[in-house]
């Protein structure tokens, strides 16, 4: 408690900010060994009206080491509380244990009456949304003015109509498919666009080496030949690659690549957190949500429950680091089209992964269609429409998207051009 203690205090002293003693009810009883300090500085409070400088304490304590504090008032007051109710719990636990071994009843009045006076509470953290609604409007007009600082585009322009991209915090994409459906080719597209936008990307390859997806990305990038590079073919026939190769490492951004052996074959969201700190990650994608360790996991938990923890725990990581986070799931068998008119896979064949389609903020089907076509469909969008339905030709060979227009987007593009047309003759006039 000697720690936490000594924290509070200079804090108090640094910030001159009464308020973590008054608005969490902490007495000097919270602070053991330092009770008169917090008598001090209560006093001092009390009667001035201001925590006292520290010239001022450090003449009546000039013992007291104070220490830099990193820490939030929610750790500090959650750990002396925990403390305090360790403190005067323990001794009776250890009268109860005594009373027990004569009078077992005795022994138990005696507990539930003495455990009335551990103070035991919970500090809940809450906005009140009544008095925050001016710092909505703030944030508001920030997201109307500089709508690049709060979402990235997809690289696919259609998909974007639909979602309107991907918002930089609060953000986590579910996209899922059967084996061999072309979704890995869509994370990777979505991460490299991002990095063309000039922001850094982490993207976890566990099946894949980080030269494969090295190739990938030349291929979504500028479109060379994916056989050509991996293969060492002859489709690549000049200096385009050599030259491209050059004029890549002027580049200042990252597109950071990890794979299992990097987290020492168990990776966790506290050690993805650790990676997107230590690169300064704009966007975090991942190949593959089952490779994936739950940190929460208990005997017993299956597979689903596992999926939930890392799902919850992905969000509040896009939550903390306010950067999106994508990954990639696998489709049961029911998930199979079994005719063309079938489309993409229903949420619910999202093997063992309810609890990630209910946490995700938007999650995304996908096929492979004969001849070469790509559907993308929207099946959960928590801040807009869903129900969207994309088809694109592929070319995986070369990495193009080419967007085949349905009528409907036929439609919305007709009638967006058409209010664009009027609002220019409306700005003449």
């Amino acid at each position: 408690m000697a720690i936490v203690s000594v924290q509070i205090i200079s804090k108090l002293l640094e910030t001159k900010d009464h308020s973590i003693l008054s608005e969490n009810g902490l007495t000097k009883d919270y602070f053991v060994g330092y009770e008169k300090e917090i008598d001090f500085i209560n006093e001092h409070f009390d009667h001035y009206g201001i925590v006292p400088d520290k010239a001022t304490f450090f003449s009546k304590f000039p013992e007291f080491e104070p220490v830099e504090v990193q820490e939030s008032d929610r750790y500090l007051v959650d750990t002396i509380r925990e403390e305090y109710a360790y403190t005067i719990g323990v001794p009776v636990l250890q009268k109860s244990a005594e009373l027990f071994k004569t009078d077992a009843n005795e022994a138990v009045q005696y507990m539930i009456q003495a455990a009335r006076a551990i103070p035991v509470s919970y500090q809940i953290g809450a906005t009140d949304i009544v008095s925050q609604a001016e710092k909505r409007y703030d944030e508001y007009i920030e997201r109307k003015t500089s709508e690049k600082e709060w979402y990235f585009t997809t690289g696919f322009p259609e998909l974007d109509d639909e979602i309107y991209g991907l918002q930089r915090g609060e953000e986590f994409v579910f996209i899922f498919a059967r084996i061999n459906q072309g979704k890995s080719w869509v994370l990777e597209k979505i991460a490299t666009h991002v990095w063309q936008l000039g922001y850094n990307v982490g993207y976890i390859s566990p099946e894949m080496s980080a030269t494969s997806i090295g190739y990938r990305f030349d291929t979504l990038y500028k479109n060379f030949s994916n056989a050509g590079l991996m293969w060492g073919k002859d489709d690549i026939k000049d200096d385009s690659y050599k030259d491209y190769v050059q004029q890549l490492k002027q580049r200042e951004n990252k597109f950071m690549v990890a794979t299992p052996a990097d987290f020492a074959r168990k990776i966790t969201v506290s050690k993805l957190r650790n990676f997107v700190k230590e690169y300064k990650l704009d966007l975090l994608a991942v190949d593959g949500v089952k490779y994936l360790t739950d940190e929460r996991s208990q005997r017993g938990d299956n597979l689903t429950m596992a999926l939930t923890n890392i799902s919850e725990d992905l969000m509040e990581l896009s939550l903390e680091l306010s950067i999106p986070i994508v990954v990639v799931g696998q489709a049961n068998r029911s998930g199979v089209a079994q005719n063309e008119d079938s489309g993409a896979p229903e949420l619910e064949s999202a093997r063992d992964s309810d609890g990630m389609a209910a946490n995700a903020s938007k999650v995304l089907s996908i096929r492979q269609k004969q001849d070469n076509v790509l559907e993308i469909a929207v099946k959960k969008n928590r801040f807009g429409r869903v129900g969207g339905r994309l088809l694109y030709a592929w070319s995986i060979n070369t990495g193009e998207f080419t967007c085949i227009p349905s009528d409907g987007q036929r439609q919305r593009v007709e009638r967006t051009t058409e209010h664009k047309e009027k609002k220019k003759k409306e700005d003449v006039f």
